[in-house]
């Protein structure tokens, strides 16, 4: 059965406001600080947040079995993490700063991406055959 816009919108907002919960509100100074160290627990706890509050969305959208559900939170982890360490990364190289126009730049991608990242997530969620499809 084809998925209403209302449903997809819906769905969206969810995964918008979520991000925002998790990077602006539940983010601790351990997370924050930590997402540039390759592998450090802080920045995989922040990816894991991220997932776990990703999971609601599948009772807007079911997805089609198990391992498309475990597909899809696996491939937002990895690329939640390296989005946010590759971002902390060009900081830190560069010492780019709030009053730098390159800073709000390499920010305003940085949120690109995971917005992005959510249109294909719900896109993996309401494609049948997506195996035949790729």
């Amino acid at each position: 059965m084809p998925v209403s816009n209302k449903l997809l919108l819906l769905a969206m907002s969810f995964l918008l406001v979520k991000h925002c919960i998790a990077d602006f509100f539940l983010q601790t100074a351990f997370q924050h600080k930590n997402k540039g160290r390759y592998l450090h627990p802080g920045g995989l706890l922040h990816s894991l947040i991220h997932v776990v509050m990703t999971v609601p969305v599948f009772a807007l959208l079911p997805p089609a079995n198990w391992q498309r559900a475990a597909a899809i939170l696996i491939v937002e982890y990895v690329i939640h993490y390296h989005v946010d360490w590759t971002k902390d990364q060009v900081g830190k190289r560069t010492g780019w700063t709030p009053q730098q126009n390159a800073f709000w730049r390499t920010l305003g991608i940085d949120q690109l991406v995971h917005g992005l990242t959510y249109v294909g997530i719900l896109w993996a969620l309401v494609t049948p055959g997506l195996a035949e499809a790729l």
